[in-house]
């Protein structure tokens, strides 16, 4: 395998890892067209904050569940600890959760000498999609193509690394991160969950909650803040014990239609915290991913094989 080569299946690898942590594979309804149900559930008919903070973000998590898409921007910064650079990225596009899908464009050092500043990635059926920036050192060892194709799960599982398929599913079980719903109905686990106050998000008039939960408590919680259902809550739990996770520290601004617009996550682990900083607008507009073309695209996975120990080239 070429040196050029070698460096683009780092790089694609290194950019996998650290969006995994926000947008990893995770197990939901999809369908064949990678397209998320629009979604257009009704207003509340009061504001969401007119009750206890449990009632309001149970109200905020139904809804946004429902939704299941909306445009995102984000924020993240991953320690090298945690699989990182070390370093802040932004992501912007939409998002879907329920099917899963993606089409953003990440924007950052997304690994020490790749060249790329910004990578558009699309993921459907828990395929990646990567467009390497055509000035970059990384498009050298694509044979002329364009974009770099990962079946996450597949690579994973074939690798027979344990580690590997941790980090390739999801950053330490921080795929529900690509959900906000699921990250609302964390914090409502939370025992110490509290209403800030009403605040500005985003030029808008939002209630702002806050909380945080360990896992300890996460086990603990009453039936009343398990908005999750339980075959979802389980795997969530598994995901934490695999990864270690001490806690979650979460702050959500919800707007007066009961969709949150701003969230804060600190996810702490003993090797570091990955913290994320997200904004969401949009709620129910349909997030639809095209695949490219297949004779635009080079397997990532099978590169992978030549490489002799898919473990140690991930």
């Amino acid at each position: 395998m070429s040196v050029y080569r070698k460096k683009t299946v780092g790089a694609a690898l290194a950019a996998v890892l650290l969006v995994g942590g926000a947008t990893a594979c995770e197990n939901g309804k999809k369908d064949d067209s990678g397209k998320a149900a629009p979604g257009a559930p009704a207003k509340p008919s009061t504001p969401v904050a007119g009750g206890s903070a449990t009632e309001a973000l149970t109200a905020a998590y139904k809804k946004t569940s429902a939704a299941k898409s909306a445009k995102v921007r984000m924020t993240m910064s991953m320690p090298e600890s945690l699989g990182g650079s070390g370093s802040t990225v932004e992501m912007t596009g939409v998002q879907g959760w329920d099917p899963q899908v993606m089409d953003i464009t990440v924007k950052g050092a997304l690994t020490p000498g790749s060249g790329a500043e910004s990578m558009r990635m699309i993921m459907s059926n828990d395929v990646m999609f990567m467009e390497m920036p055509a000035d970059s050192p990384m498009s050298a060892g694509l044979d002329g193509k364009r974009w770099m194709k990962l079946d996450i799960k597949a690579a994973a599982e074939a690798s027979g690394d344990a580690e590997a398929l941790k980090k390739l599913g999801g950053v330490g079980g921080m795929d529900q991160s690509q959900d906000p719903a699921k990250q609302l109905a964390l914090l409502l686990s939370s025992p110490n969950v509290k209403h800030i106050g009403a605040e500005k998000a985003d030029g808008t008039d939002t209630e702002h909650y806050k909380g945080t939960l360990t896992l300890a408590e996460m086990l603990a919680a009453n039936e009343s803040a398990k908005a999750l259902p339980e075959a979802d809550r389980a795997k969530l739990v598994e995901a934490m014990k695999k990864s270690g996770i001490v806690d979650y520290d979460m702050d959500v601004w919800v707007d007066k239609d009961g969709y949150p617009v701003h969230m804060k996550v600190g996810v702490r682990m003993p090797q570091g915290t990955m913290n994320m900083d997200a904004h969401y607008s949009d709620y129910g507009s349909a997030a639809t991913v095209q695949a490219p073309p297949e004779n635009e695209t080079l397997d990532l996975f099978a590169m992978l094989k030549q490489l002799g120990d898919m473990g140690a080239g991930a």
